[in-house]
């Protein structure tokens, strides 16, 4: 064996030893998640959430460090420039780690090669609902009402989140003979806003997140039709999926996850794994997460990296079929 291999042995077992090292030193100071969106919104209580589990697991403190900003991107661009130490994760999610790549040919970052994905946090559907006094009391009457009415029929959305995306695809594969659905979007600068306006009737229909709507159901404001989930959520026993009234194989969801700096250790990775996955077991993180009708994933960075890409691939398709354009 000649000099020059005998070097990169050498050097091979120098970085092994390094990064072991490390990982065993690991963590001797508080471990921040960014998590690219401002405080208390959903995204910050995921973060807020696993770090609890993980400070609980490891024994050190995770800390969340709200870095918000177009989307996500700021925050998320942020975390990919970061040293892979281990001390900084992100809070990955729908919007910054797949609706962005659909928007932006480059939005600072790629979510697949530039990090390490630890594990999926949850899932949640969207809830397509009307205002109560609408006339339609199923998806099968609202939408033959639009195909009837093309152009006549609007709602609202906000931007590039979870429910815009989910009109998107259902206005290209809820029509009939293949024809898109014709309704008209009115855009909105926030959530809030626009639930307002659904709750007045300026606005007929919407797709929302079920914890911002579950009062306004139960007190008769508003009406479910439909739920973005593959199959029916607990807290909406009643209401029918959008595959289940013939739309085949429709599925949009909000999902949040964890996500180390591409070159973290290795043997950090595998404690982070190994301390998500206990945590995501707790009755504490599980039991809150399905009281509140969020979906817990199967746990581990190969089904969560996985899942983003098929994410990346659908809502890539789905912006560039409708033309939506960044903000």
């Amino acid at each position: 064996m000649n000099r020059r291999h005998w070097f990169a042995i050498a050097a091979t077992a120098l970085t092994l030893s390094s990064a072991a090292a490390l990982a065993q030193e690991w963590p001797s100071r508080p471990v921040r998640i960014i998590v690219p969106f401002p405080p208390g919104g959903a995204s910050d209580t995921m973060g807020r959430l696993i770090a609890g589990g993980l400070s609980k697991e490891i024994g050190q403190q995770f800390v969340v460090e709200n870095i918000g900003g177009a989307g996500g991107m700021v925050g998320t661009t942020r975390a990919a420039k970061m040293p892979p130490d281990g001390y900084t994760l992100l809070l990955s999610g729908v919007g910054s780690n797949a609706v962005m790549h659909g928007l932006h040919s480059n939005p600072g970052y790629d979510s697949l090669r530039d990090f390490d994905h630890i594990g999926q946090i949850q899932l949640a559907p969207n809830v397509l609902v009307v205002n109560a006094g609408q006339p339609f009391k199923t998806v099968q009457e609202l939408l033959a009402h639009i195909v009837s009415n093309p152009g006549k029929m609007n709602y609202g959305y906000t931007h590039a989140a979870s429910g815009h995306m989910a009109m998107a695809l259902l206005k290209q594969v809820g029509g009939k003979e293949g024809k898109p659905l014709d309704i008209v979007g009115v855009a909105y600068r926030g959530g809030g806003p626009l639930l307002l306006d659904v709750l007045g009737g300026q606005v007929p229909m919407v797709f929302l997140d079920q914890q911002s709507l579950m009062p306004h159901l139960k007190a008769g404001k508003l009406r479910a039709l439909a739920v973005t989930s593959a199959k029916r959520n607990p807290l909406l026993p009643d209401v029918p999926t959008l595959a289940e009234v013939g739309i085949e194989g429709y599925e949009a969801m909000s999902w949040s996850g964890l996500s180390a700096i591409r070159g973290t250790p290795q043997p950090i990775i595998d404690r982070l794994d190994a301390a998500m996955r206990r945590a995501m077991a707790s009755p504490d993180i599980r039991d809150r997460l399905e009281s509140q009708g969020f979906v817990v994933p199967p746990p581990g960075g190969e089904h969560y990296t996985r899942y983003m890409a098929e994410q990346i691939a659908l809502w890539t398709r789905v912006i560039k079929a409708a033309g939506i354009k960044p903000e």
